[in-house]
């Protein structure tokens, strides 16, 4: 009686380890790879899946989009500037298949790859691109990236470049470049302030030398602001024009007045205070 309860339990853990090994299941982001014997039979789930022990084998494979840092890169530019590059690296399996046939450890594989090809293709460009032009050098990058893994099974959704450590002697330099733009930028726009002004100031001066009486209203106007101010200094300006009647004339250095010509016709003579008496004839 003892021995055939012996019998029945080891029957029943048979069952059950047969039972362990040949149901399965699978989540909805799984896929399983089957191999019969060794050879490549079929790719099943989700969901429920029977196989044969010993004679069935299953490899799960996740199909959801998988994330991966790219270890900093050294980088040498174009322009010969060394830096560290690191990124981040987005892919998931389209084809179980070939993911687990075609290549024998998907995941390292595809990081060895990101990194050969982050150090190619920005060792094309210049520093300046790097820093600026981060999309585009994404965008390359992804392409090459997806046509290499193509032949895997597998699909390169992105690749984000994260980081680009700089020495300390090439933050300087850029600090000072960036200075330098600056003040050059500033240079040009006062260049440009001042050319409008200097326009704005010949189309006004046409604009008051057409009623000279508008030319005064602005003389009033400036001693108003000034005497708004609190100094004791005050500038007023006078028209160079108004001095012309104190200042002698050429024709006339002595500042009197000639003699009439018809007096002169009628033999009437001028007498100069500075020849001493003596007359002009």
């Amino acid at each position: 009686m003892m021995l055939e309860y012996l019998t029945y339990a080891a029957l029943a853990l048979l069952v059950i380890m047969f039972l362990s090994q040949a149901i399965r299941i699978l989540r909805e982001y799984e896929r399983g790879v089957v191999f019969t014997l060794g050879r490549f039979t079929g790719v099943k789930g989700p969901g429920l899946i029977i196989l044969i022990p010993v004679v069935q084998q299953l490899v799960k494979v996740d199909l959801r989009v998988m994330v991966q840092v790219v270890p900093p890169q050294d980088v040498i530019s174009r322009d010969n500037v060394s830096v560290k590059v690191n990124a981040v690296l987005y892919f998931r399996i389209v084809d179980p298949e070939r993911a687990i046939i075609k290549v024998g450890d998907y995941m390292a594989a595809t990081s060895q790859l990101a990194q050969t090809t982050l150090r190619s293709v920005l060792g094309k460009h210049e520093l300046d691109e790097m820093l600026a032009e981060r999309d585009r050098l994404n965008a390359d990058i992804q392409e090459i990236l997806d046509k290499q893994t193509d032949v895997w099974g597998i699909k390169v959704t992105g690749i984000e470049i994260k980081d680009i450590d700089l020495n300390e002697t090439m933050v300087r330099a850029i600090a000072k470049q960036a200075e330098a733009e600056r003040l050059r930028r500033a240079k040009v726009i006062n260049a440009m302030g001042e050319q409008q002004a200097a326009e704005k100031l010949v189309e006004a001066g046409r604009i008051l030398a057409q009623e000279p009486q508008a030319m005064q209203l602005r003389y009033f106007a400036a001693l108003h602001d000034i005497a708004g101010e609190r100094s004791s200094t005050v500038v007023f300006p006078l028209p160079t024009g108004l001095l012309d009647h104190f200042m002698p004339r050429r024709d006339n250095p002595y500042g009197k007045q000639q003699a009439d010509p018809s007096s002169a016709s009628m033999g009437v003579s001028n007498v100069d205070p500075y020849l001493n008496g003596r007359t002009i004839r």
